[in-house]
């Protein structure tokens, strides 16, 4: 993982568990157990994603077990009674399911996940077929990026186009994902230019400015 910004074939998980259409209900609920995860895509065809099942979609056949017959009057979604009494993965499922390519952003996948409140997303080639799965755990790798790496990124692609002479004046220190910049800065106002192209950055925490005028910190 060179660069920014990262993709999600970056950094998802390849080895995924999925069901078909006719996965039975205990075996869904077997897997995800075992997996230790939240949601399996279902397939259908050669691998192609037609769904997901969710813990949310088992949910209602144990909410309803020893309900009285009035409760379900009382669902809110007629989706939740049909998934109540549903055998199958195929009829458990919510679909058309989202999905995101491998050479999205992470910060899309991001979004899309953090805008429709799902844990995890199935990665899709052209053809619609299963390539792997990304998850929130997924995203936060970028996280784990050494600081020299990112340092190096910083120095090459912010500090080398935005302050490109003289050579060395502005220094780039990384602590545990937060940036420091140091030295002269010919022209303060690129400094929340800069903050933003750092931030940018893949694995940046925070960052701050420490210019021969005076200390500036950029967008706390």
């Amino acid at each position: 993982m060179n660069g920014s910004p990262y993709t999600v074939g970056d950094v998802m998980t390849r080895a995924v568990v999925a069901v078909g259409r006719d996965t039975p209900f205990k075996d869904v609920v077997r897997l995800i157990q075992e997996w230790k995860v939240s949601a399996l895509p279902v397939l259908e065809g050669e691998g192609r994603v037609v769904g997901v099942v969710s813990e949310a979609d088992l949910l209602p056949k144990e909410e309803l077990r020893d309900s009285d017959p009035d409760r379900l009057t009382q669902l809110r979604r007629l989706s939740d009674l049909a998934r109540a009494g549903a055998l199958t993965a195929g009829e458990l499922m919510s679909s058309p399911a989202v999905t995101v390519h491998a050479d999205a952003t992470v910060a899309q996948a991001a979004r899309v996940m953090a805008r429709l409140r799902l844990k995890r997303l199935p990665v899709v080639d052209g053809e619609g077929l299963l390539r792997g799965v990304v998850s929130r755990v997924d995203l936060l790798k970028v996280f784990l990026r050494p600081d020299d790496e990112i340092a190096g990124e910083i120095r090459r692609e912010v500090v080398g186009r935005l302050f490109p002479s003289p050579p060395d004046t502005v220094g780039v220190e990384v602590a545990d994902g937060v940036v420091t910049l140091t030295g002269r800065v010919p022209d303060t106002s690129l400094v929340p230019v800069a903050a933003r192209a750092v931030r940018a950055v893949e694995g940046v925490v925070d960052v701050e400015f420490r210019v021969a005028d005076g200390a500036l910190t950029a967008g706390r």
